[in-house]
Order: structure tokens, then sequence, then C-alpha cells
């Protein structure tokens, strides 16, 4: 896990961007050696700005982390107590939720994990979603998908 600073930036949610799985991922995790290490610094700092997140980030963090990287909980924990500081409060998914993004899954032919995604930025008045996992520069019910990893070869 990478030490972060703590950041004594309080904004609102209408200010802050909504940070999908991979930005938590790429902040938290070093892998030397590798392009991670520029996606991990543009991803901390995105973090350290704050930022919005719901239940299913959280829980997709966990998995893949365990998972996929096979990270102990004890230190997938510290990752959570990390985001829990520049995020604050995970928004939750509720039935409202999930019907929103039954709608946006509908309208714009999208998975609904990611309409999952938007709905919650949304439901939070998120103007910008973080994501490599979208198309850049589309905006979907008013808010904006941007791919911090765009550049990166």
């Amino acid at each position: 896990m990478s030490p972060l600073i703590t950041s004594s930036i309080e904004m609102n949610s209408m200010n802050r961007a909504f940070l999908d799985t991979n930005i938590l991922v790429y902040a938290l995790m070093k892998r030397r050696g590798s392009l991670v290490d520029h996606r991990t610094e543009i991803a901390e700092q995105i973090l350290c700005a704050g930022g919005v997140v719901s239940v299913q980030v959280l829980s997709e963090f966990c998995d893949v982390l365990s998972r996929k990287f096979r990270v102990g909980w004890s230190a997938i924990e510290e990752g959570m107590g990390a985001i829990s500081t520049f995020c604050g409060t995970a928004i939750p998914l509720t039935a409202e939720t999930h019907k929103a993004a039954f709608a946006i899954s509908r309208r714009h032919q999208l998975r609904i994990y990611d309409s999952m995604i938007l709905a919650a930025a949304t439901m939070a008045g998120c103007a910008t979603v973080y994501s490599e996992d979208m198309q850049n520069g589309q905006m979907i019910e008013g808010v904006r998908i941007e791919n911090p990893f765009r550049e990166i070869s």
C-alpha cells in the first residue's frame, strides 16, 4: 500500500469527481518497473484531491485486490481506510440507483455495472467520472467520462 498524505481539502460532491475502481487500485497498489508507475502517480493525485465512490466501487476494490493481486485482508482494510479519508462515506446502492442504471443501460447500450457507476455519480451530483474502462470524453446523463491515463501508451 502506498503512504498517502492526508488532504485538508473539503469539497462538496459537485466539485469532486466520481472515482471508478481502477483509479483506487492504481493509487493504492505499487508495482515497480511497469506502466502502472505512471498511472499510480496520476491516480494518487486524483485520490488525494478527494472524490466520490459508491459501495459498488469499494466491493470491486476488495475483490480485485484479494483475488487478482492476492493482497491480505489487513492491507485491504488499510486501503479502505485511505479511501474513506479522501472520499468520505461511500454512496449506497439502492433500488432507485439500480432503476436509474437500468434506464442508462437501455438508453446508451452500456453494461449494467458501468451504468451503476454513472447512476451513482449522477445521484451524487458529480460532473465527472474518472475511469479507464469507459469511453473517454463521452457525456452520459450530464456526466463526463474522463480517462486520466489516455496519454499513456
